[in-house]
């Protein structure tokens, strides 16, 4: 078993605010062969009563895979989901890997996972929100045009959790976790001016980056 925390700080300088992350990753089984005959698709969790995780961050965090690596073949959510259906709905999804194994009882669900090539199903779980807020703003009209002055800050958390399950072997093979968070910015002489902590890209980052590392690891 593999287990490091990694701790970074950023600082957007003028367009951004300052961001901090911190990603846990605990993997059990690290890849042994290359993924250049598979394929990979990246799913955000949606059975929480209270959030979703954002379709964009999922958008995100394939897109990263796919960048930093040509053998590493990435389904896109939306098709995997729509081929699956409806197996893979909020409603429907299964929890554990135990629970794909019963799903591939039905020839349906089993031809069409054959057909994908699947090696690794990854599940993200989490949500970006503000946290805080502070500061006034006043805008008026005035004899010589309109304007604001002020100063308004805000707090914003990234939090995700990403679940790595093994096609192959019918096993969870790791979970990594990122925590991001970041004060942003809006000054106002006459124009308000946002300066906006890159948290939610921070994660993004952060969390695909040590995918990557581990779906490449072998290759």
């Amino acid at each position: 078993m593999k287990r490091a925390l990694l701790s970074v700080f950023m600082l957007g300088g003028l367009l951004g605010g300052c961001v901090t992350a911190n990603v846990d990753e605990m993997t059990f089984d690290a890849p042994v062969a290359g993924m250049a005959d598979g394929s990979i698709v990246v799913l955000g969790r949606r059975h929480a009563p209270d959030y979703d995780t954002e379709p964009d961050f999922i958008d995100c965090i394939g897109n990263h895979i796919s960048r930093g690596s040509e053998s590493i073949s990435v389904i896109p959510e939306r098709q995997f989901v729509d081929a699956l259906y409806p197996w893979f709905e909020p409603r429907t999804a299964p929890l554990s890997i135990e629970s794909v194994g019963r799903l591939m009882m039905l020839p349906s669900v089993a031809n069409k996972l054959e057909d994908l090539d699947l090696n690794y199903m990854i599940w993200i779980d989490g949500r970006t929100q503000d946290t805080n807020s502070s500061g006034s703003m006043t805008c008026g009209v005035g004899p010589t045009g309109a304007g604001c002055f002020g100063f308004g800050t805000w707090g914003t958390e990234s939090e995700y959790e990403a679940t790595i399950w093994n096609f192959d072997d019918g096993a969870e093979v790791g979970k990594m976790s990122a925590l991001t968070s970041g004060q942003s910015y809006m000054p106002a002489v006459v124009v308000p001016i946002p300066i906006i902590a890159p948290v939610q890209d921070t994660a993004c980052d952060s969390l695909g980056t040590q995918l990557l590392q581990y779906l490449s690891a072998g290759s």
